[in-house]
């Protein structure tokens, strides 16, 4: 990826085709296959390229990621977008179930109720947003993901409901 600062700004990245990920989800459990996308055995997410989140970690029931703010994240008030927030505080929670997961279980979010408590700017500081899940049940697991700014305030914080589904896998 690059981004330029001068007076024309510009950005541009690539991905791999997501749907190789897609493949996978159901036939290794969550944690592997969480890990084998933090090794680069599998290709990282659209997502993460999309709005450049730098770094992820996970373990049985937690999810680190890390996002450093730049100018292409900001929103007309200067500061960056709610949405960019949001997705870094989704992605925490939402994997953190997905760690959890045993082989043929699949999730989606049902819903993300998230707090912003102080503004984020290019001069916060490297984002760090840790999920974790909270209770996890036959049907349904509940997640918190809490984002902190460079000098390890909390800017924001989430809860999320997710829907633990089977998955219907074709024979590989």
């Amino acid at each position: 990826m690059t981004q330029t600062q001068d007076a024309a700004r510009s950005r541009t990245f690539s991905w791999s085709d997501p749907g190789i990920n897609a493949a996978q989800v159901g036939r290794r459990g969550g944690l592997e296959l969480l890990r084998a996308m933090i090794a680069g055995e599998l290709a990282a997410p659209p997502v993460m390229h999309l709005i450049d989140m730098a770094r992820m970690e996970a373990d049985e029931g937690r999810v680190v990621v890390e996002l450093v703010p730049q100018e292409f994240h900001y929103n007309p008030l200067g500061t960056v977008h709610g949405g960019v927030i949001s997705t870094l505080l989704d992605t925490a929670a939402g994997c953190a179930v997905h760690t959890t997961l045993p082989v043929g279980v699949g999730y989606t979010s049902l819903d993300l109720n998230v707090k912003f408590l102080r503004p984020v700017t290019v001069d916060s500081g490297t984002l760090r947003c840790e999920g974790t899940v909270l209770q996890s049940g036959r049907r349904t697991a509940l997640a918190e993901a809490r984002l902190t700014d460079g000098r390890s305030r909390l800017v924001a914080h989430a809860t999320s409901s997710c829907l633990l589904l089977p998955l219907d896998l074709p024979a590989a």
